[in-house]
Order: structure tokens, then sequence, then C-alpha cells
């Protein structure tokens, strides 16, 4: 919970038809293995307390005292419980009775919220037996106490702004204006569905489907909580098909008849920092909030994350990523009338893939490969296996290929500028990724063609990036795409592939990441970026959840650890975790004048509208947080 991350259990306990007592019993023993599990927030399904499937037994004063009584007592023995606790029951309000959850905590009712909608062609008693409401929060007297009453009611913590919450009830989520949809406008982070729903076929995939696309609309954490086990199947059966989403993304979920508990945790700073960039946000005068305190704990988390959160999990994105990449390469060429597409080709990973998109620019354009123009430069550290290799691939993709050795020019400009010889500082090496742009720029020239860009995202955010050497282009095809993704993407062209062009790949694929400008040592790569600067997979790992997810450094570092377990330890996490901070906050001014550059997804680093920060913006508010790990 300190870091935003808020555990939750969805439980389907076992039922009796109408047998209150039995009932209660088992929704306390779910919340005594809830508080077990450090829940902060415990759901049950709609109607739990009696049974949704009483029919019109919920009409007989027996029922309705006996649900009165069994919420006093659960309200009782809960008074230790830090948890936000949502049971469906009915309850009778000014001579109506209401499908509602109940809300609780620390041995206290917060709120009940009504039902808005009912169904009579899914529960063709529900709206002969249940009022609808559709007024304004009012004050109720409830137990003693005053209660407010409502559908327009957000529960928020005092201690962490974050983490609040609403909730809704089975069908009100499948109505055309759902209440959730009030309720995320308005603040709430989590929204909980106490649901009760006969399982029929093609409902769970129907309802995966309403939900993530719901969740993702409302940037919410949805916790959808289905009936099951001993509900009357006089005329269907109740499967517990439970699930627990956040912004789109299902966490976890009880398929049908599994009938288990859920137990996830959802990042409610993530949801609020995600909401910040809509202005459709705003809490509107009928809205109430309901505020609760909670004690602030370190979450242990279950929940998995990502190693490679740029890369995709399935092959048509993959070839999707392709073709944006292509197209906004073949709208550069004909908007400029292009004669040519000049790149240089390292034999390195991200060349290699800047030729991939080339290529299948020209296809698209309804142009000669051959007008794709490779141009291969060794210098110093140049290795006979990078160079083989990148005319290898380019004579197997068939594009024009011209070597242009600049050893003797960077030797002499070395010599002009006063640089000592044998002396292998930055400038060294900087002198010549410069005349390595210089000699692409004038060959473009020359052939009235484009440079391509090859450098990627993941060398954007370090700036790893020769300032006006390999930082400058015409334009950019990989500056949407980081190190992690781009070798998934060169993968799977791979898979694709067969002969001398999967040879050659599969080669480029095992050959360490390079710039080459250290003289290798007995023909071997002397240079290897990861070495220097850090893993690409922590690296992309850190840019992403802070870019796109808005993480502090401290959670990075705790998600990371949890993450990379058994392949890093925790002072290796530190430290690249350290370096990254310090390199990115140093090298923005690269990225202010960076060329243009197809997007590809969330994160992107365009300053003409993707991130714009000054250039001397200041590091040492994130550096602190991190430090704050060792205190």
């Amino acid at each position: 919970m300190e870091l935003g991350f808020i555990k939750v259990f969805s439980a389907s306990p076992k039922v009796k038809v109408a047998d209150i007592d039995f009932n209660k019993e088992e929704i306390l023993k779910k919340i005594e293995l809830a508080k077990g599990q450090g829940a902060k927030v415990i759901t049950f399904p709609e109607l739990s307390l009696t049974s949704s499937t009483c029919g019109d037994l919920f009409n007989f004063t027996t029922i309705q005292e006996s649900v009165v009584k069994a919420i006093k007592e659960i309200k009782e023995k809960t008074v230790d419980i830090d948890a936000l606790i949502l049971i469906g029951a009915p309850i009778k309000v000014d001579s109506f009775l209401y499908n509602a959850v109940v809300i609780l905590k620390n041995g206290k009712v917060l709120a009940l919220i009504p039902k808005k909608y009912t169904f009579s062609e899914s529960k063709p008693l529900e709206e002969r037996t249940f009022a609808t409401y559709k007024g304004e929060n009012k004050l109720i007297t409830f137990l003693g106490e005053q209660v407010l009453f409502g559908n327009k009611i957000i529960l928020k913590d005092k201690n962490l702004e974050s983490f609040s919450l609403s909730a809704e009830v089975g069908e009100d989520l499948f109505s055309l204006t759902p209440p959730s949809i009030g309720h995320a406008k308005n603040g709430a982070n989590i929204i909980c569905n106490l649901s009760s729903l006969t399982e029929i076929v093609g409902r769970r995939e129907e309802r995966l489907k309403q939900i993530s696309a719901h969740s993702s609309k409302t940037l919410t954490g949805y916790i959808y909580t289905e009936s099951g086990d001993g509900e009357s199947t006089a005329d269907g059966v109740y499967s517990a098909n439970s699930m627990i989403f956040e912004k789109g993304k299902c966490l976890t979920e009880s398929k049908p008849f599994e009938n288990k508990d859920l137990v996830t945790e959802i990042d409610v700073d993530f949801l609020q920092n995600q909401k910040k960039n809509f202005k459709n946000f705003g809490m509107d005068d009928d809205y109430t909030t309901v505020y609760f305190e909670s004690k602030i704990e370190n979450t242990l988390l279950t929940r998995s994350f990502k190693k490679t959160p740029f890369v995709p999990e399935n092959t048509e994105r993959l070839e999707n990523i392709l073709r944006i990449q292509a197209e906004g390469l073949k709208k550069r060429i004909v908007h400029t009338y292009a004669n040519k597409i000049v790149l240089g080709l390292s034999g390195g990973l991200d060349s290699t893939l800047a030729l991939i998109v080339a290529v299948k620019a020209m296809e698209l354009a309804g142009r000669s490969i051959k007008d794709v123009l490779a141009v291969t430069m060794p210098c110093f550290g140049t290795t006979s296996r990078t160079l083989d290799n990148s005319i290898s691939l380019a004579k197997a993709y068939k594009v024009s290929l011209k070597k242009v050795d600049i050893t003797k020019s960077v030797v002499r400009h070395l010599k002009d500028i006063g640089h000592e010889e044998g002396v292998f500082d930055v400038s060294y090496e900087n002198a010549q990724a410069r005349e390595r742009t210089q000699v692409l720029m004038d060959i473009a020239n020359m052939n009235g063609g484009l440079v391509l860009g090859t450098g990627d995202l993941s060398e954007l955010a370090l700036g790893w990036a020769t300032y006006n050497g390999d930082h400058m282009s015409m334009y950019s095809v990989n500056a949407g795409v980081s190190k992690t993704l781009a070798r998934a993407l060169v993968e799977y062209v791979t898979s694709k592939e067969r002969g001398k062009l999967k040879a050659v790949l599969l080669d480029i694929l095992s050959t360490p990441v390079s710039p080459e400008l250290l003289p290798s040592k007995e023909d071997e790569i002397a240079q290897k970026t990861e070495d220097v600067v850090g893993p690409y997979i922590l690296h992309d790992f850190f840019l992403y959840n802070m870019l796109r997810k808005g993480y502090t450094p401290k959670k990075i570092y705790y998600i990371a650890v949890k993450t990379f377990k058994d392949e890093f330890t925790k002072e290796t996490i530190y430290h690249w975790l350290e370096t990254f901070i310090k390199r990115f906050f140093v090298s923005q001014f690269k990225r202010s004048c960076v060329p243009d550059g197809v997007k590809i997804g969330t994160v992107g680093f365009s300053p003409r509208g993707d991130f714009m920060i000054p250039s001397d913006a200041s590091r040492a508010l994130w550096l602190k947080d991190l430090e704050s790990i060792k205190e």
C-alpha cells in the first residue's frame, strides 16, 4: 500500500438459499482468510448474505430482519479488520426493498449503494421484488447509525488519496450508462461489481471483453465478483466466474466452476496518474465522498510484471509494428520525392531492423529494392564478423551496397585537430560516429536521397548516441522501438526466413551490442555496450515503468527486484537504476532536437508532443527517492 498497490480479495463463498446464518458464517470465514492475506478490499457476490435466488422469499419479514441481524454480527466481528468489506444484501429503506452493497470497515457501515438497474429478462423476479433508486444520496438510519445511501458515493482513504472506491451491482455494468462511468469520472480508481448471473454458453468470453473494455475506458481497477456454489439451479447454474482487471488488463480470473478466491494487487497510483492526462475526470456536485482511514503498510506483491514490457506477446502485433514503421517511412519517401534511402549498415541489431523496414517501405511505395542504398563504413573497431554480416545482409536483401572505409579520414581528422595518437577517449570514438554521419549525408545528397536513422528508443533514453553523429538523420524509423523490441522484431523476421538470409540474421542476433568505436582485440569486439551502460532488459524495464506507468524510482526498484530476482542481485538492479536516472536526465538535450521518427507505442521522445521537459531539468528528486531505499 505504501507504494500505491492495494491488495484486493474477491470471494465467492458457498451459500445456502435463504439460510442467512450459514451464509454469514461462510462470509466471516472468507474475511478472516482475506485478513491473513493483508487485503484492503474484500468483495462478495450480489445478495451473498441471502443467496441471490430466493425469489419471493426476499419479501418475507423473516428474511429481511435476519439480514439486518447478520450485518450487525458481521459488523461487530470485524472491528479489527482494516479493510473495506463489500457484501451484497437486500436492504429495506423507506418501505422499499433494494438489492444493495453494504460497505463496512473496522466495525462500521460506511455506505449502502443500491443496484441502479433491474433486468426482467435475465432475472424475471427481480423487477417485482426490488425497487430501483435513482434519487439523490441521502442519510438514513441503519443499525442505529446515520449511513449514506445512494448511487453516487465515492469512498476515499485519508492516508492515500489514490485509494478511492465505489460499487455497482451485476447488470449495472451492462446497461447503456453504467453507474461506474460516473464513479470513475468522479475519482473512483477501484470499481467493485457484486454480481450473480447464471452461466450460459459464451458468457465468460463476453464478460472478459466487456470488463476489459470498461476497465480500460474508465481507467480503473475493476473487481468483478460472481456467485457460485449453492445458488438454486432451478433455472440455471452459477459458476463463480470472477475476475479482476486493471486498466483493461486481466490480473487474475476464477474460471467457470473453479470456485477459487482471487487475490492480487491493484496499482491505484498508476490509475490516478493515468487520469491526470484526461480532462473529463472531476467531481460532480451530486457526488458525495465518504472518507475512511487505512494503516499504511507494505504490500507483499503476488502479481507478476513483464520483464520486457515493450514487447507484445503475439506475432500479429509484431507484424503491425513493422507495418507502422514502413508506412511512416513510405510517406516520407513519397513526400520528399527521394530517389534513394541511404542507411549505415553496421552488422548490428538496429541497422538490421532499419534495413528490414526500408525494404518493406520501398515495396509499399511500389519502388525497386535497389533504391535502398546500404553503406558499410569500417574503421578502428570494426570486426570481420560485423563487416561480413553487413555485406551478406545487404546482398541477401538484394539492396544496393557501398563500402566506404573511413579509417584514413578519421586518422587525418584526429591529426588535424591535434588529438594525441593512441588516446582512446570520447573524441576518438565520436570522430568515427560523426564521420559516418557526414559520409551518409553526402552520399544521400549525391543520390537525391534521405539518410535513414537507425538509433532506437533505449539509446535515446540513455543518451547513448553521438551528438550530431548517429544522433542525426533525415528520418528515424527506430525512434519508437526499444532495444528489447528491436530484438523481438528481428527474431520474428528471422523465424519467417530461410537460407543465407536466415543464417546471417541469426548471427546478427547473437552478436553483442556494440558501437565498435574502440580497436578490436584479435578481431573480437572490444567494446560491449551493456558492459558500459548496463543490461538493456533492465533499462527498458526502468524506462517503461517510469514514463508509461509514472512510477517513482523506489517503486521501480521494488518491482524490478521481484521481477528479476533470478537474474540480477538487488545491488546490481540498484546500480543500473541509478545509472539510468543519471543518464536519462543529463541526456535530455539530445532528445530535444531529434529528427522526425515514427511513433510505435505509448512511450516516445518526440519534442513535438510526446515528451517535453527542459534540457536542464534536475535529477535530484529521483536520486533522493532511490537513495531512500537505503534508509
